[in-house]
């Protein structure tokens, strides 16, 4: 698969979300990052917002909730108009039965690993997702630097995904940038979220190109891709 790119509007002007949203036209997804300052100790955005952004834009959203109990809230996102929900298995009391719902929902199921959260445990919840989120920094805020000691675990989260013969993306979320996206690439990962890289350039558009391009070349040259 090519590379996708999944813009995130933690880094956009908030008082201009539509207009944001409109700047990175050819992104593949715009990420919601929805925080509730208790999983997480940030508080952005919920419901009406999704709904809002959703009716703005006809690029599909990608909702990363860091959220308690997303088997609560996780199916309203959907309904609010979210093409792909991710939650965190850290704080999800029935992941698998959650996915499911999602999916019955009409949505791509995703789960999300903190830095801390080893993958291993979960591999026999693969098959029941659209996407594994590995976080590349600790979730909550935007503009952290790049986690390098999270490449093995996307290396090793690749390696699951061709094990068992899963057409599952792996996504990358913090510190994703120039300087970073290739290295993320050649581990597995095939779904970059980038803030600041994205809506901190003078062309976010063009941004969000220049990133694919870039991901794109190093995935042609990753070892995991060439098996693939």
């Amino acid at each position: 698969m090519a590379a996708q790119i999944n813009p995130s509007i933690l880094s956009a002007d908030f008082a201009r979300l539509a207009e944001e949203a409109k700047a990175v036209q050819g992104a593949d997804y715009l990420h919601v990052d929805v925080m509730d300052n208790h999983f997480v100790p940030n508080l952005t955005l919920g419901v009406p917002v999704v709904e809002s952004l959703a009716r703005a834009t006809d690029t599909p959203l990608d909702c990363h909730l860091m959220i308690e109990d997303p088997d609560r809230w996780a199916p309203r996102y959907v309904e609010a108009g979210a093409s792909s929900v991710t939650f965190h298995v850290e704080a999800a009391a029935a992941p698998v039965r959650l996915a499911r719902e999602i999916r019955a929902k009409g949505a791509r199921a995703s789960m999300a690993l903190k830095p801390a959260t080893p993958i291993e445990p979960y591999e026999d919840l693969l098959p029941e997702l659209d996407m594994l989120l590995v976080m590349t920094v600790e979730p909550g805020f935007g503009g952290q630097a790049f986690l390098d000691i999270m490449l093995p675990k996307i290396r090793r989260s690749r390696e699951l995904i061709a094990k068992h013969g899963l057409q599952l993306w792996l996504q990358v979320d913090g510190g994703v940038s120039a300087s970073t996206i290739e290295r993320c690439a050649e581990a597995g990962a095939d779904v970059f979220v980038a803030g600041s890289a994205v809506y901190g350039a003078k062309d976010p558009a063009e941004a969000v190109r220049a990133l694919r391009a870039q991901a794109d070349t190093a995935t042609a040259k990753a070892s995991w891709a060439c098996d693939h």
